[in-house]
């Protein structure tokens, strides 16, 4: 880990601690622009906001560490990797309120980010009070939305799915799904044995429309298969069907 790395993991957050009371938010500014971050910072400081500014991406892990709330980024500081990294943010921060601040982008590159997990989108020049207002708003979404209600378990094969906490297990160990992971199961889960097109899967779980020639929906369904026989060898859950999607019914290997 370089330098800059540590500094990121080792050095408290500026700002008093978070107090349960008082729901403190829990931030992380990723950007090199100095004016903007200098205002900003006030503006965190004089709410008691924790929070940590960093120049340039730090290692995924890292940010885990920080137990974060909200991560505003400006996705030119991450280039060219912006997109790949913020998959990998939100696939392990699944609770992460995530904003990007940048100079004016094209519609492809905002639903591009919008797809990737960016929870919303300010453009700079803005105003730190607006960027609050809208860290405030997606916590508080995230807050509300995290708030569990009991749901049974789900039994498949040797697997119990919790849908109330993300969670699936096989013989008491977890397969360890990230929550985009979760949820392209969870969909295969509700539709009780029908086959999903991947287009369906897609617009269930991205909350859009598939573009022609995307893969999204075969590769974490790829990642999701390979995990769920890792904690459970003996049996076949996702099963392709080849020109169409995915179905998912437990059946021991024979």
């Amino acid at each position: 880990m370089s330098r800059g790395y540590a500094a990121a993991v080792e050095h408290t957050f500026e700002g008093p601690p978070p107090v349960a009371a008082q729901r403190a938010v829990r931030v992380a500014v990723i950007d090199d622009d100095q004016a903007f971050v200098t205002v900003l910072v006030k503006r965190l400081t004089a709410l008691g906001w924790p929070h940590r500014v960093l120049a340039s991406p730090v290692p995924v892990d890292a940010l885990v560490r920080m137990r974060l709330d909200a991560l505003i980024v400006d996705p030119v500081v991450l280039a060219p990797h912006a997109w790949t990294y913020l998959e990998s943010v939100c696939g392990e921060l699944p609770t992460l309120g995530v904003i990007a601040c940048t100079g004016r982008t094209s519609v492809a590159q905002r639903v591009r980010g919008f797809r990737t997990g960016v929870d919303d989108w300010v453009t700079k020049p803005c105003h730190p009070e607006e960027v609050i207002a809208r860290v405030e708003a997606v916590v508080r979404r995230r807050r509300r939305a995290d708030r569990p209600e009991h749901v049974a378990a789900v039994a498949l094969g040797e697997l119990e799915v919790r849908a109330d906490a993300f969670e699936v297990f096989a013989g008491g160990i977890p397969a360890e799904l990230t929550r985009r992971e979760f949820e392209v199961l969870h969909v295969l889960v509700a539709a009780d044995g029908r086959v999903l097109a991947r287009e369906e899967i897609y617009r269930l779980v991205w909350g859009y429309d598939m573009v022609p020639g995307d893969r999204s929906v075969d590769v974490f369904v790829r990642k999701v298969r390979a995990k769920l026989e890792r904690v459970s060898p003996g049996w076949r859950y996702i099963h392709t069907h080849h020109g169409v999607g995915y179905r998912l019914v437990a059946e021991p290997v024979a």
